[in-house]
C-alpha cells in the first residue's frame, strides 16, 4: 500500500462552481476518497467501489501502489471516531473518471497536473535556491580561509590547522547538501552549557597569564580587562530571550564565546589566545570536549580557527558561527 498521503491541502472547484472537494497533495499526485470521488463525479459512492473493483482486479491498476490509508477523526453523534479512512491517487482517480464522468474526469486531469508541474516547479526553484545559498557560504569559507592563509602571522602549524578546517566544515556542508538540508542551519547541538561565573573565568584568566609570563610568552598587557568587557561578554551569552535561552546549546554557546572574545576584544592583549582558553575550558566543563574519547579539536586546528575568527569581516559573522558549531556538532544525520 502506498505512503499515506501527509502534505498540503487545495480545494478543487470545477469551472461551472458545482463542485467544491478538498484535495490532498504529498508533493508527486494527488488524493481523493471514495466519498470525494464520489462527490466530484456526481456518482453514488456504490458506483465508485464497483468501477475501482474492477480495475484493481483487471490488473489496470495496482492496488498496492494506488491506494493509501489515512487517520482521520470524524464525529458521528455526540461522539468523535477515529477511522482510516482510503485514499486514492491520481491514476485510480482518472481511471474512475474516464468511466463515469469522462467531462469532469478531464476538467480534473487538467487542474491536477497543472497544479503538479507547479509544485515541482516550485520545489525545484527552492531546492536550488538551497544549493546556491550552500555553495554561497561555502565560497564565502573559503575566501575566510585564502586570506587567513595569506596573513603574515600564519604558521606552518597554522596552515594544516585551516586545512583541517575546512575539510570539516566541506564535509558537513556535501552531508547537509546530501541529506537535503537545506541551509547551513544552526545543528541540533546538545542542549544547556554552563558558562564560568565573571570571577571564576577572571581567575581563570589570571592562573593563564601567571603561566605565561612565567615562560616569556606574555607581556603585563595580556589579559588586562577594557571596562568589565569580560562581565558585558557573559551576561549576553547567559541572557533569555521570552524566557528562553539566547544560546540554547553547547555548540551555540562555544561558538559565540570564541567569536566574541575574539572580535569583541575585551582585554588589552591576548584576545585570541584568551577566547581559545575559555572555550576549551567550556567544552571541557560542559563534557563536549572529548565527545568520543577524541578531543573535537587539536591545538593546532584550535589556534588556525582562532586565526579565521580574527581574519573574518563582521559581516560574516553568522557563517563563521556556524562553521564552529558544526565542527563541534559533527555531521548530522
Amino acid at each position: 500500500m502506498a505512503e499515506a498521503p501527509s502534505g498540503g491541502i487545495l480545494v478543487y472547484e470545477d469551472p461551472n462552481g458545482e463542485v467544491r472537494v478538498d484535495v490532498r497533495f504529498d508533493g508527486a499526485t494527488v488524493w481523493l476518497s471514495l466519498g470525494q470521488m464520489a462527490e466530484l463525479f456526481g456518482r453514488d459512492k456504490s458506483v465508485i467501489s464497483r468501477h475501482l473493483r474492477n480495475v484493481f482486479s483487471s490488473g489496470e491498476l495496482e492496488r498496492a501502489a494506488t491506494v493509501a490509508k489515512n487517520a482521520t477523526v470524524q464525529r458521528e453523534g455526540e461522539r468523535e471516531i477515529l477511522r482510516h479512512i482510503e485514499f486514492f491517487n491520481l491514476d485510480a482517480i482518472l481511471s474512475i473518471g474516464y468511466r463515469v464522468n469522462s467531462k469532469r474526469g478531464t476538467q480534473f486531469r487538467i487542474w491536477a497536473t497543472r497544479t503538479l508541474r507547479e509544485h515541482l516547479v516550485r520545489g525545484y526553484t527552492l531546492d536550488r535556491q538551497r544549493f546556491e545559498r550552500n555553495a554561497a557560504e561555502l565560497e564565502t569559507a573559503l575566501t575566510m580561509v585564502r586570506k587567513a592563509a595569506a596573513g603574515a602571522a600564519l604558521t606552518t602549524d597554522q596552515g594544516r590547522g585551516l586545512v583541517d578546517v575546512i575539510a570539516c566544515y566541506t564535509q558537513t556542508f556535501l552531508l547537509l547538501q546530501r541529506y537535503d538540508e537545506g541551509l547551513l542551519v544552526e545543528p541540533r547541538g546538545n542542549s544547556g552549557g554552563v558558562l564560568l561565573a565573571v570571577d571564576e573565568a577572571r581567575a581563570a584568566i589570571a592562573r593563564l597569564k601567571a603561566d605565561l609570563l612565567a615562560r616569556g610568552d606574555a607581556s603585563d598587557l595580556f589579559g588586562r580587562e577594557r571596562e568589565n568587557g569580560l562581565a558585558a561578554l557573559l551576561g549576553n551569552l547567559n541572557q533569555s530571550v521570552f524566557g528562553e535561552p539566547a544560546y540554547p546549546t553547547i555548540e551555540s554557546k562555544a561558538a559565540h564565546l570564541l567569536y566574541f572574545v575574539i572580535k569583541n576584544h575585551p582585554f588589552s592583549d591576548g584576545n585570541k589566545r584568551i577566547g581559545s582558553f575559555l572555550f576549551v575550558d567550556f567544552l571541557n566543563r560542559n563534557g563536549r570536549l572529548f565527545p568520543n574519547g577524541e578531543a573535537v579539536i587539536n591545538d593546532v586546528g584550535l589556534a588556525a580557527l582562532a586565526l579565521l575568527v580574527a581574519e573574518s569581516v563582521p559581516k560574516d559573522k553568522d557563517v563563521m558561527i556556524r562553521l564552529v558549531m558544526n565542527m563541534l556538532a559533527g555531521p548530522q544525520p
